[in-house]
């Protein structure tokens, strides 16, 4: 780093617990994403709680510590997630913590058009280069919008973070205050792969066709789906997110977007969510390129892909169609995400292939996700009119155009079996199946 810039970096720099001072009763501060959460400013301005009065901590999913969600820290701090994570779920569904449904690919117009300022905001960096430039590493997302709209800007220097390459960078001059710290960062929990997520997968690999630009979203499914496409070709990526599963795939030949109409021979995304050996294989791996999410999850964007196949998941959907993936009927548990941008996105693409896919029973098999109607106080995150494939371990059901009757009738064929009769009734009922003739089993 040059001299001049090198002494600029040094005099910023301060212990976790002095940087934090910053934070006042009554702030808003935004906390970096993902597996970029600054673990250190965490836990010092946990520490502060008791001397700090309604700070509102506003975050996306993070993988790290969130001990100002406990209960002891209620008054001090209130979590604000615009997509809950798990280590803040119970303290939003337990009215200690907010949620604000929002598309992924409109978050940083909050930021940026003032509608929602940011007093502090705590991020997580590499070291800086020669010329004073930081790489936000594992999640660019929304957090470099952040930064460039924050009134205050803590930057936890980490030498374990990978420099990333794209829209990724952030200079010493734009940062207030500097934190140098070395451990690993918070790594993504894999998911179990049961026979179900498996027998899913077998069906969403079925749709899609070589040189297609893929999207997954987060949980089994979706690593289920990318462990079975090593005979497809040429295929490309375009995600909000990339795990562990796609390492294999591009390692190996099989993603090597030469047949992408866009960003040709890159991998784009606005994060990634995963282990050390993802992290490690991203470091200044040219392959990649990261954007904002703001131009990942832009639906036009997504749309310049022909061929896109977005793969996404529900808790549950109803007999028209109607998809619930934010919540356990009242209950906040995720968010909205990207899911409506590349669904749209794979819906104006050329051949585009959108697809929510689910098992078709929770709690053990003694739940149908395929269901009469939604629970009460559910959130209808995608509609029944963006609705196209929707696939379970059962078969696949194509929505798009067709009447209630048709909906319903392919919806339990794909149901599980003990199932079908319960949900046949409620649609002869309803008139979602106009005669017994319209009768989907024997």
């Amino acid at each position: 780093m040059r001299a001049s810039m090198n002494s600029e970096y040094r005099s910023r720099i301060v212990s976790a617990d002095e940087a934090v001072a910053r934070v006042q009763s009554g702030h808003r501060v935004y906390i970096h994403n993902g597996c970029a959460e600054p673990t250190e400013l965490v836990k010092a301005l946990t520490k502060r709680g008791p001397q700090l009065e309604e700070v509102e901590m506003v975050h996306m999913a993070t993988m790290g510590v969130a001990d100002y969600s406990l209960p002891q820290y209620e008054g001090h701090f209130r979590t604000n997630s615009l997509f809950i994570g798990g280590n803040v779920r119970c303290a939003i569904q337990e009215g200690r913590g907010d949620y604000t449904p929002i598309f992924l690919s409109e978050i940083e117009g909050l930021f940026s058009s003032g509608a929602f300022p940011v007093d502090v905001a705590l991020l997580q960096c590499a070291p800086p280069d020669a010329h004073g430039y930081m790489s936000l590493g594992v999640a660019i997302d929304v957090s470099l919008t952040v930064a460039e709209n924050a009134r205050y800007v803590i930057v936890e220097i980490n030498d374990r973070m990978p420099r990333t390459f794209g829209d990724t960078f952030l200079h010493v001059s734009q940062v207030d205050a500097f934190v140098e710290t070395s451990h690993p960062l918070a790594e993504y929990p894999q998911h179990e792969l049961t026979e179900c997520h498996c027998a899913i997968a077998r069906k969403v690999a079925a749709l899609i066709p070589d040189g297609a630009t893929i999207q997954t979203g987060i949980g089994g499914i979706p690593e289920a789906t990318l462990a079975l496409l090593k005979d497809h070709k040429d295929l490309g990526i375009h995600s909000e997110m990339v795990p562990d599963g796609a390492i294999g795939l591009i390692e190996n030949g099989v993603v090597t977007g030469a047949r992408k109409t866009l960003h040709r021979g890159k991998v784009v995304s606005g994060f990634v969510l995963g282990s050390r050996r993802l992290f490690d294989f991203i470091d200044s791996n040219p392959v990649f390129e990261f954007h904002r999410t703001s131009y990942c999850n832009n639906p036009m964007i997504v749309a310049r892909h022909d061929r896109m196949v977005a793969i996404n998941s529900a808790i549950e959907v109803d007999l028209t169609g109607q998809v619930c993936s934010d919540s356990m009927g009242r209950l906040p548990y995720s968010g909205i995400g990207g899911q409506i941008d590349f669904l749209r996105g794979a819906a104006m693409s050329q051949g585009g292939v959108p697809i929510i896919a689910l098992p078709s029973t929770a709690k053990n098999g003694t739940v149908s996700r395929i269901t009469t109607a939604l629970q009460p106080g559910a959130g209808v995150v995608t509609s029944r009119g963006d609705v196209h494939y929707v696939v379970t371990e059962h078969g696949v059901a194509y929505l798009h155009g067709k009447t209630l009757c048709q909906r319903a009738e392919a919806l339990i064929k794909i149901a599980h079996p003990k199932f079908r009769e319960e949900l046949e009734r409620f649609a002869m009922e309803h008139k979602l199946l106009r005669t017994a003739g319209s009768r989907v089993f024997a």
